[in-house]
């Protein structure tokens, strides 16, 4: 097994890292405390050719693969979260539903946009009572004719309402015990989007809650299968959970970074805290979870991107490495004492991120029962 990376992959991540400390690193702190979305960044993301990366040239993308995704994800949330996770959420879940479902027509029609990163696209799963019970989805599609109407309600969904949104794509009852998936243009009369959500973290990420009041879209709005819905959505959810252990990993790498040069830096009984064990064994404790999580996670974009099963690595990926980046921001937080609490440092703003990372795309408990079943327990 070779575990060193191509030296394309080394070249890759350095334009990504001087792109993200050039465009992002400067400004991360004053939209997290403005809750400012900056779209102009995002575009230059798309210019970069982030959105396209694991898409094929014929869409505009570069067919690089989930892994390059990984690393660009883990590039830019090593020094913020809201653009890294606006970068995941507009490749995997915006996107790929579309590229993996879509007849070519549809593709035709989006995923140029998409892929350049000119718009964005939300990705329309849960609902007030339907979080990791995602199949009690109660938003209801009726056929009238040749239009679908479609009422419902929709929470926290990601780039749903920015001035880049061009669509959602939703589940929805179309049927007795039938979800389908159904393409929503933004601007669709009936399509309300709530005012943003106040959050503890994303502060610069756009996510609302969705309502749909006899919205019609025309029925060939249908994602492919009536009725293949939910499974649908639950392979997109396997390719955007190792995209979302990226992002746990670059911001755990975040944390390590910044405790170990604080401390190197800072005096305390005389000598650099660094000196102390208490502090070394933290950031060593560190180093090793970064360094598993990344394996599991380049693991599992490897199995997916040769076209083999990679749901329990998934799982597995973004189950570990969401727990180990809660676990890395809080040491680093004890790291840095009072200034690990205020704002004049990343890490109280890594906090405040990571958390939702064991939540967001699956809950850890979710991934539990994805691995047991996977082991062939009767789950």
């Amino acid at each position: 097994m070779d575990f060193d990376p191509s030296p394309e992959h080394v070249a890759f991540r350095k334009v990504v890292r001087e792109f993200a400390e050039a465009e992002i690193a400067p400004h991360a702190a004053d939209w997290d405390r403005e809750h400012h979305f900056p779209a102009e960044v995002v575009r230059r993301m798309g210019d970069l050719g982030l959105f396209g990366l694991p898409f094929p040239e014929e869409y505009g993308g570069s067919g690089s693969g989930l892994l390059t995704l990984c690393i660009a994800i883990e590039e830019v949330a090593r020094v913020d979260a809201s653009m890294a996770i606006t970068l995941e959420a507009g490749v995997s879940l915006g996107a790929n539903p579309i590229y993996r479902f879509g007849d070519e027509e549809q593709k035709a029609r989006w995923l140029p946009d998409l892929v350049a990163g000119r718009t964005l696209g939300g990705f329309g799963l849960t609902e007030p009572e339907a979080g990791s019970d995602a199949g009690a989805t109660r938003t209801r599609a009726v056929l009238d004719g040749d239009e679908w109407v479609i009422n419902g309600e929709k929470v926290f969904i990601t780039n749903s309402g920015t001035p880049l949104t061009a669509l959602v794509t939703i589940t929805a009852l179309t049927g007795p015990r039938e979800i389908s998936s159904i393409i929503i243009p933004a601007g669709t009369p009936g399509f309300l989007v709530e005012p943003p959500y106040r959050k503890m973290g994303w502060r610069a990420s756009d996510t609302h809650g969705l309502r749909f009041e006899d919205c019609r879209v025309p029925a060939a709005n249908l994602l492919g299968e009536r009725g293949r819905g939910f499974r649908q959505f639950l392979t997109i959810l396997d390719h955007g959970r190792v995209a979302i252990a990226a992002m746990a990993v670059g911001i755990a790498q975040g944390c390590l970074e910044q405790s170990l040069a604080y401390a190197k830096e800072r005096q305390a009984f005389g000598r650099p805290i660094g000196a102390n064990q208490a502090v070394a064994f933290r950031c060593s404790d560190m180093a090793v979870a970064v360094e598993a999580a990344r394996l599991l996670t380049y693991r599992a974009a490897q199995l997916a991107d040769r076209g083999r099963p990679y749901r329990q690595e998934a799982a597995m990926a973004k189950l570990y490495a969401s727990e180990i980046a809660v676990d890395a921001t809080r040491h680093a937080t004890q790291i840095f004492g009072g200034y690990g609490y205020v704002d004049e440092t990343p890490v109280s703003r890594f906090y405040r991120d990571a958390k939702v990372l064991e939540i967001g795309e699956g809950t850890s408990e979710i991934q539990r029962l994805v691995i047991g079943r996977g082991l062939g327990l009767p789950l």
